[in-house]
């Protein structure tokens, strides 16, 4: 017959008694009530089974005094991997009258079994077999298929209401001994069977209910979530909608101010329009009652200064143009001068730093001379600019002393009109030349303008090629200082490792030697036991007497063996030396064996 693994019997025989148990317990605690006290014989005898089962095939844990060998560290990892389990870690680890680890571990067990959630508890210790077998053998009934039959059967006491008083228990000194008479067969068993029928049809029932309420809780806490993502983003809308509506009223109030300012406008050009057009008719007026007799003479008149008031708004307004051309240029010039001052400050500090550069900031220093030229060339043609815009301010003043005395005597201006007509028509000539050879002007600094931003924008790119290769030299040669000092550091650690291989090479050297005399000692031993094979010894502690004195072993009187007859003799007795060729030392002999060796020496036998 095939010998029977003792572990696998153990795990069986465990297996059987917490079936027996979690029966007995659900059967007795149906007949007799579904709320059970600690005081519950049936009760106790399921915590002790369920210590054994626990404690099967854990590791002994040395510790600082002794051997720990206790079921509380393989409960304590649940708080790790359940976190509704924390409650009951921190309440056991809270109770005052708990001393010892397995005192805890069966706090532990009592507090899940009234949550009703051990078989979930042990389910997730079971499933992490990698840190169960820190603390339990391979073999251990948690580590095998038994445990899983064990958590199964645990479910069924979810239908027990256990009321259980943990505080004033002394659970560090109580003996788990299993009581087997409780799990004998008696009479009334059989005759109870229609009973256990029904009583296990309720279970299912109410397992039953206890599943659904599970899943309905599951689908109330996947509920609420839902509603919270809801609420958040129903919240986020309602901010935007908020700041949409904000932007809104902000834009219909910039809407009013610009109607009103618009308003505003037209209201001052339309007075404006009426104070002219008041002035004009008083004027009309008073032209009509003082020149009554001259009509056609003022009518021509009137179309004279009509003429003439045109030319002279024109020529306002070409003034005005040409006015914030000019403000534009200067403004341009005030910024281009802006430019230049920052690239020459830019220009002086790369000066500094790059000495390897002189050659390429030299040329691009002589660029910036050119377009210092340049642009006082530009200058002087503004100031010419300028010269010209005064001229023509001059002529308007002729003009307007002309006209006053246009005014004084229309009678010599009758003459002079058509010569006046030839003077405006050859200045009005000469003004648009001008205007003309102006607008090309302004073209040609415009061109003048880009091509100097393109050739700024292009020296820009190279000085920050130039850095660019500046600060990756500057990595590279920090590279190759860091590489010299590793270079530097693997020097030393060569001449260290080189300075420990000649050492070791010496103590190999020395080993050798060493090992080559203690060869040759081992061989001389090996050849003294030869010569002394078949003798026996006697032990120490059974020799008391000497053999040829027979005097009792003292402190004066040591015990010596005969390296010959192996007997045990006093130092007096044995106090005889021969030398051997095998051994350096010469070998300690009895008097009756030294008087034997002699006389074969003499008599010359080996």
């Amino acid at each position: 017959l095939a010998v029977k693994d003792p572990t696998a019997v153990e795990r069986a025989n465990l297996l059987n008694m917490a079936k027996l148990s979690i029966k007995g317990l659900i059967e007795s605690a149906l007949s007799f009530g579904r709320t059970l006290d600690s005081d519950y014989p049936p009760l106790q005898q399921f915590f002790v089974v369920m210590e054994h089962c626990l404690k099967h095939g854990l590791k002994v844990r040395k510790s600082f005094l002794s051997y720990n060998k206790t079921i509380w560290g393989p409960l304590e990892l649940v708080e790790k991997l359940y976190p509704e389990a924390e409650e009951i870690a921190a309440s056991v680890r809270d109770l005052p009258g708990l001393k010892t680890p397995l005192g805890r571990a069966r706090a532990w067990l009592r507090l899940a079994l009234m949550q009703k959630k051990m078989a979930d508890y042990l389910r997730c210790l079971i499933i992490q077999r990698d840190l169960l077998s820190e603390f339990y053998e391979y073999h251990a009934l948690m580590m095998e298929e038994e445990g899983a039959v064990i958590v199964g059967l645990l479910v069924g006491l979810n239908v027990i209401d256990a009321n259980l008083c943990v505080k004033g228990e002394d659970l560090d000194s109580q003996v788990g001994v299993i009581d087997f008479s409780m799990y004998l067969k008696s009479d009334d068993d059989v005759g109870g069977k229609e009973r256990n029928v029904q009583i296990a049809a309720i279970l299912d029932q109410k397992n039953y209910v206890e599943e659904l309420n599970r899943q309905l809780n599951s689908t109330v806490s996947s509920l609420h979530a839902r509603v919270d993502s809801l609420e958040k983003s129903n919240t986020k809308l309602i901010e935007e909608l908020a700041i949409a509506k904000n932007n809104i009223i902000k834009l219909q109030e910039e809407n009013h101010q610009l109607r009103s300012e618009n308003t505003l406008i037209l209201m001052k050009t339309q007075h404006h329009l009426e104070a002219t057009k008041v002035d004009v008719e008083a004027e009309l007026q008073t032209y009509k009652h003082s020149r009554q007799g001259l009509d056609e003479m003022y009518n021509e008149a009137r179309r004279q200064l009509r003429e003439e008031s045109q030319l002279r708004q024109d020529m306002e307004n070409e003034l005005v143009v040409q006015v914030s051309m000019k403000h534009e240029i200067e403004l341009a010039m005030k910024l281009l001068e802006k430019d230049i001052h920052e690239k020459q400050d830019t220009l002086i500090g790369l000066r500094q730093q790059l000495d390897e550069v002189k050659a390429i900031n030299m040329e691009m220093y002589q660029k910036l001379q050119v377009s210092e030229d340049a642009m006082k060339e530009k200058n002087e043609i503004i100031g010419r600019l300028e010269d010209k815009t005064n001229q023509i301010n001059a002529t308007m003043k002729q003009l307007e002393q002309r006209l006053q005395q246009a005014e004084k005597a229309q009678m010599e201006a009758e003459a002079e009109d058509e010569k006046l007509k030839q003077e405006y028509v050859t200045k009005s000539e000469s003004l648009q030349k001008e205007f003309s050879q102006k607008e090309e002007q302004l073209l040609q600094l415009e061109t003048d303008l880009k091509i100097e931003k393109e050739w700024r924008q292009t020296l820009e790119d190279d000085l920050q090629k130039e850095k660019d290769t500046v600060s990756h030299l500057r990595i590279e040669t920090q590279e190759i200082i860091n590489l010299k000092k590793e270079f530097l550091k693997l020097q030393e650690k060569n001449k260290q490792l080189k300075r420990i291989c000649q050492d070791q090479e010496a103590a190999l050297q020395e080993l050798a030697s060493k090992l080559s005399e203690s060869k040759l000692k081992i061989e001389d031993i090996k050849e003294a036991n030869k010569a002394l094979q078949g003798q026996v010894w006697l032990k120490d502690k059974e020799a008391t007497h000497c053999k040829l004195c027979e005097k009792e072993f003292s402190l004066s009187k040591r015990k010596h063996h005969c390296r010959n007859c192996g007997e045990i003799f006093c130092n007096a007795c044995s106090d005889n030396e021969l030398p051997l060729p095998s051994s350096p030392k010469p070998v300690r002999v009895c008097d009756s064996c030294h008087a034997m060796l002699i006389q074969r020496c003499s008599s010359n036998v080996p």
